[in-house]
């Protein structure tokens, strides 16, 4: 018989009121029992729904070298994540039915948290013809997404959303008009001008993230708008949603953490696309999260092998890793911050991605998954590239002191993760074994 875990002495995410919680086979059980086979001592620490991030780049199939699924799922699972959704611009891009499967296969035998596959819109990501939408959907797709490479056309756009509809699926859409961006690598401004590097203005994104939202009118599509940047773009979802269209929107943490001055500071662990923008951006950023135009946010952890990184700023490649310090920073730069309380800032990583895809819902209830994240608000650290279990070393954050950390993670009721301080009791299993080790 499956053993029976416990929770005590959390507190519940929402209300911060005492909580205990039993699970077993994967299921929340209704009460807790006086006696389990494992039980944890959560000493005050919030227990949340696991998290969940809708923009990864897992690097599987063909790009091992810089992530994998086994790598990239137990950093989620580090940073109290249950699920990811694994974006399709890998070698081969996720294009067809057969890749698709092979990603949902590749998962069930290596991951640490369940991975969602995004399907390309296009085959090749080539902005010309479409995949084949609905048999993707029926293979396990959640969203498509020519993620890295904008789709161009507007006519293409408008028959993927058209075809789109009729799979029930989203499309996440990378808004980035190539003639704009040119050769660019950072901000357009004065301090790209300083340094001598070629730039990337705002407008670049915020006229396809106009385009789209016309386009999703026009079809009745669902568009969602990949990790916006700058304040015209967070001003486009804005109207989209006073016009009551199907459009969302995520963005990510070094945009509100950030701005293009890091790029000074810290070179190419600052190099991400769309890149960071100006303080009047950043502080959009912030905006669109306090009033609700932000439906989700995500990582876009996107891992680079070292040596990429090492190059000169102009042929290094666009990306940073975020799985493992993202709920810090969301603590540190929002919460703490006083922009947005805790209960706010987790939904955004919980019930806001699960809603954006149409997901299962998780609650802290009878029968509800036991995926599970419990969190310690407060507590103190610095982030360290090297004691990453992420393969990417890449983030302008290293040497940063940060709060908050994942204590556990449970995903299906295995423990995924577990600090070596969280007290546990009990029998385990030897996946939760490895979970500790």
């Amino acid at each position: 018989m499956s053993h029976v875990t416990v929770i005590r002495n959390a507190r519940h995410w929402k209300t911060g009121e005492p909580i205990d919680l039993a699970f077993q086979r994967g299921v929340i059980l209704e009460g807790a029992p006086a006696s389990a086979d494992v039980t944890v001592d959560a000493g005050g620490a919030i227990l949340s729904p696991g998290l969940v991030d809708l923009h990864v780049h897992l690097r599987e199939p063909g790009q091992g070298s810089r992530e994998t699924i086994e790598t990239g799922t137990r950093a989620a699972a580090a940073g109290g994540f249950t699920a990811v959704a694994c974006m399709p611009n890998t070698e081969p891009v996720v294009d067809n039915i057969a890749w698709v499967e092979w990603v949902r296969t590749r998962a069930r035998a290596m991951a640490s948290c369940r991975v969602l596959p995004i399907a390309a819109v296009t085959i090749g990501q080539k902005g010309e013809r479409l995949t084949e939408m609905i048999a993707l959907k029926q293979a396990g797709a959640v969203a498509l997404s020519d993620d890295g490479h904008p789709i161009v056309s507007a006519a293409t756009m408008r028959h993927a959303l058209e075809y789109a509809c009729h799979a029930g699926l989203p499309i996440v859409c990378h808004e980035e008009d190539p003639a704009l961006k040119g050769d660019g690598h950072m901000n357009e401004g004065t301090l790209a001008t300083r340094l001598g590097i070629r730039g990337i203005p705002a407008a670049a994104e915020s006229v396809m993230v106009r385009r789209d939202v016309e386009l999703a009118e026009l079809t009745g599509g669902r568009v969602h708008l990949a990790h916006l940047s700058c304040s015209a773009s967070f001003e486009g979802l804005r109207e989209a949603k006073r016009r009551g269209l199907a459009v969302t929107g995520e963005t990510c943490p070094h945009y509100w953490m950030l701005t293009e001055d890091a790029v000074a500071e810290r070179g190419t662990a600052a190099k991400m696309n769309p890149p960071l923008r100006t303080e009047r951006d950043r502080a959009a950023t912030i905006a669109a999260i306090q009033d609700g135009t932000i439906d989700c946010l995500a990582t876009d952890h996107a891992p680079h092998g070292e040596d990429d990184k090492r190059q000169p700023f102009e042929m290094a490649p666009f990306g940073i890793v975020g799985l493992e310090t993202a709920l810090a920073l969301t603590i540190t730069g929002l919460v703490r911050a006083g922009h947005v309380t805790l209960p706010w800032a987790l939904q955004l990583w919980t019930e806001g991605p699960r809603r954006v895809f149409h997901l299962p819902e998780v609650r802290l209830a009878a029968g509800f998954p036991a995926d599970l994240t419990l969190i310690d608000a407060e507590r103190e650290w610095v982030v360290d590239p090297e004691a990453f279990h992420s393969k990417g070393r890449s983030t302008p954050f290293a040497g940063m002191r940060v709060t908050g950390r994942a204590l556990a993670t449970w995903c299906a009721g295995e423990l995924t993760h577990a600090d070596p301080s969280l007290p546990i009791a009990g029998r385990r299993s030897e996946r939760e074994g490895a979970a500790l080790a």
